[in-house]
């Protein structure tokens, strides 16, 4: 549900030079179109060929034009809600990355504790803290430039000369496939354009930042082949520093690149090829002490707790201290990451249909190191896996073009990928003193000192589909949309985990030998499995809409999705079945799309209500017969998300434009009677009762308010000279990022204020301004994770940084 209206013509009021000349509101919504955009591609007169150019499009009236629907609409017809962030937003905001994205969108919400255990949740739905496994799917798709990213970790790099980043919420299972139950994220570059251009742009800032960012475009062959090249650099020192070497943390280091050409041999006929690498390096993540706890709830001491074996250790922790933006980890620690790949896109108009094909092949190399206990004692020395993802898709589609009866698209979808893993844990000298006190230290230190366990996954996937949506325009005010699409998928994979360094055992007295080995076997046996499953899935939509006033659309719809099926590839309890079950969602949607008094006021309102059957999520369960409990990856019965939300955008004058978008998640488990157990209980039993608790890592109510203001200054050197603002604001309520949704994984509510105040040439020559993000300093967690030794540690969020830009355009 995104705005548009009069407010989003003032934003994509570009001048010649392809910059807009006014202000526009925070999320802009001439970009606001599609609900399946993959048939975008650019022609020298798309017009002719009812090809759109991958931006927006504007009739003679003024109105935003999109082919959503694989025809040319206004975008306040399409019934769906979506909010779309234009690159006009994103160069106001300063927002390069889609975690920067999220202060934008109320509905979206994304929290990371590295790239690869990336959480996206659109409504409550998509992906959970429990759920981090090679094997498993998330419930939001990912697509850039029509490409599905079979990894949430390949969208984490800085995103780079972009036309617009599209949020669809609710599932999109029919149009956009697999693993969108919750939503889809589209990401749209720029395409490649007839006339020679180049835009670019410096930013310094505190926190030793600095960034570039370019891209030149223009034809190679006229009317014939275009070319597109971007550029993105940028870095910043870290905002921790680890006590125990001296050095910064959380730092940021980014390269991105991605060239293009345009291939038009017949007016009728584009074609689109990309190429892409980022590389990304981080010294990140050092855990910071956020709190502790040394007893249960009840007053109970926790036996074993941090304080009792930093003792037996002879260390003194940093202090609980969490903003004064310090960690102690002795081993070493990264998140590094390469991502390439290629794509090529095929329009052909056939007439009455347009024909396309999207064939791309794409790899993600992950690269971790972490300290797993977070102390400057060598406890656990590695707790990492790496990742070496590969996949290829292909889609074919075809699509009505023009005005008809009944607009429809058809289509076949075939999607592999493989997602190599290499996990390794070490343990250091002082492991056994940490973990088993009341084990004689020769035979502990046999067992763990210097020993190393490596392990191997390799699930891999194949997955064909066909689908089909059409539209009945019954008449000029009311339309009927049904879709359905037949998925078949299957998986396969092999776990294997085994020693590769430690003590010799056979060297120790057989009875020494065989406990230290009973120790081994409890922290990391030897395992070998492979496992296969095979699933069929139906997904569909029906959506009624009717124009209840010229500007004024009502809609309600029923969606049925899929979420894959899932293989537990890691270290599972003996005897528990690796196979996740697939998660089935039914969502129902009524939505008001408006436009008031001549077009100045956009409002837009949505509520919706969704059930998931077989939601996948960490359990908890009682091994009969013993006190013992083991956890692992499976499915519930139910989780439920209901809520509203809205957008608001007023354009009162042409320089000034003012929006304002809320959501009100209530997401809550429904039926989940063995969930862990919270360490802050852990007296009580291993289980609990969440029952009617909220999801983990929802907030119930956020908002986003922003301005924009403009302000002719005079002539400079015979040209007008406009000076600008722009603010945003963004709010979250409490959420909890914990499994166990312990009283110590609650993240306060907290809010963040964005300024940028600039003076420009109004025909974009030149562009120069300053920026505060976070002026308020505000002191806020990403997560906060509480472990069974009662301490709890902490991802703090960005302190105030500012800094200033300089952008060109020619």
């Amino acid at each position: 549900m995104a705005l548009s209206g009069a407010s989003t013509i003032a934003v994509s009021g570009a001048t010649a030079a392809g910059r807009p000349s006014v202000t526009g509101p925070l999320i802009s919504v001439a970009s606001d179109v599609a609900v399946d955009p993959s048939t975008r591609a650019a022609a020298p007169d798309s017009a002719a060929v009812g090809i759109d150019t991958g931006g927006d499009a504007v009739d003679a009236g003024g109105d935003v034009v999109v082919t959503a629907r694989r025809r040319q609409e206004r975008a306040q017809d399409v019934p769906i809600a979506l909010s779309v962030v234009s690159a006009d937003t994103l160069e106001k905001t300063g927002d390069f990355t889609l975690g920067q994205v999220q202060q934008l969108v109320p509905s979206l919400q994304i929290f990371s504790f590295n790239p690869r255990n990336t959480n996206i949740n659109i409504r409550g739905l998509g992906s959970n803290v429990a759920v981090t496994n090679d094997g498993l799917e998330n419930g939001v798709g990912i697509y850039i430039d029509n490409v599905f990213y079979g990894r949430v970790g390949q969208s984490q790099f800085d995103l780079v000369d972009l036309d617009r980043i599209e949020v669809l919420r609710g599932p999109q299972g029919t149009l956009f496939g697999k693993n969108t139950t919750a939503g889809a994220i589209n990401i749209t570059t720029r395409a490649p354009s007839w006339t020679t251009e180049f835009a670019g742009e410096a930013t310094l800032g505190n926190y030793g930042y600095h960034q570039v960012r370019g891209s030149l475009s223009g034809p190679i062959v006229a009317d014939k082949v275009a070319y597109r090249l971007s550029i993105a650099d940028t870095h910043r020192d870290g905002f921790l520093t680890n006590v125990t070497t001296g050095r910064r943390a959380q730092d940021y280091d980014n390269f991105t690149t991605r060239g293009q050409l345009l291939i038009t041999p017949d007016p009728a006929l584009s074609i689109r090829l990309i190429g892409d690498y980022a590389r990304q390096k981080q010294n990140f993540v050092l855990g910071i002490f956020a709190d502790y706890f040394g007893r249960y709830d009840s007053g109970t001491a926790i036996p074993n707790n941090f304080r009792d074996r930093t003792t037996r250790a002879g260390h003194t922790p940093l202090p609980v201290d969490p903003f004064a933006r310090r960690g102690e980890s002795d081993s070493r620690y990264q998140s590094n990451m390469q991502s390439y790949g290629a794509s090529a896109q095929v329009d052909w108009n056939l007439g009455h249909a347009a024909l396309t094909s999207i064939t791309a092949y794409r790899w993600w190399d992950w690269d971790p190191a972490n300290d797993g206990d977070n102390t400057a004692l060598p406890v656990v020395t590695k707790a990492q896996q790496a990742n070496r993802q590969r996949q290829f898709s292909q889609e074919v589609r075809l699509a009505s073009t023009g005005q008809n009866r009944i607009d429809y698209v058809i289509g076949a979808y075939y999607f592999w990928q493989i997602v190599r893993g290499y996990g390794a844990t070490a343990y250091g000298p002082a492991a056994a003193n940490w973990f088993l006190p009341t084990v004689p230290a020769a035979i502990g230190n046999a067992a763990l000192s210097g020993f190393e366990s490596h392990s191997t996954s390799t699930p891999q996937t194949r997955s064909v589909a066909a689908f089909g949506q059409a539209t009945w325009n019954a008449s000029d005010a009311l339309q009927l949309t049904l879709g359905l699409r037949y998925t078949h998928e299957n998986k396969d994979g092999r776990f294997r985990q085994f020693p590769v360094a430690g003590t010799n055992l056979s060297t120790l007295p057989a009875a020494a030998g065989a406990a230290a080995q009973a120790i081994r076997n409890q922290f990391n046996p030897f395992l070998d499995f492979t496992t296969r499953l095979t699933d069929d899935s139906l997904s569909g939509l029906a959506t009624l809409s009717y124009r209840v006033a010229p500007d004024a659309l009502v809609y309600a719809s029923y969606s049925r999705g899929s979420k894959s099926g899932g293989l537990n590839l890691t270290a599972l309890p003996t005897g528990v079945d690796p196979h996740v079950r697939p998660e089935k969602v039914d969502a129902y949607e009524v939505g008001l799309k408006s436009q008031w008094f001549d077009r100045s006021v956009t409002l837009n309102l949505a509520g919706f209500w969704t059930d998931v059957a077989d939601y996948q999520t960490g359990i908890t369960e009682q091994q009969a017969n013993t006190v013992t409990y083991r956890q692992y990856i499976a499915n519930i019965p139910s989780v439920r998300s209901r809520g509203v939300e809205g957008d608001l955008a007023w354009t009162p004058v042409r320089r000034a434009a003012l929006s304002a978008s809320f959501s009100y998640t209530d997401a809550t488990y429904r039926d989940y009677r063995n969930a862990p157990q919270a360490p802050e209980r852990l007296d009580r039993g291993g289980i609990q009762d969440l029952s009617g608790r909220p999801l983990a890592g929802v907030p119930t109510f956020t908002y986003t308010l922003g301005a924009d203001l403009g302000q002719p200054v005079g002539q400079w050197l015979e040209r007008s000279t406009e000076l600008y603002g722009h603010a945003d604001y963004s709010h979250r309520s409490s959420l909890n990022t914990s499994a166990s949704n312990s009283r110590f994984g609650e993240i306060e509510g907290y809010g963040i204020l964005n300024l940028r105040i600039g003076l420009r040439r109004e025909d974009a020559r030149w562009d120069l301004s300053a920026w505060v993000r976070n002026l308020g300093d505000t002191r806020y967690f990403q997560t906060l994770s509480p472990g069974n030794t009662g301490l709890v540690t902490g991802i703090v969020g960005d302190p105030r940084t500012w800094g200033a830009t300089l952008r060109t355009t020619l």
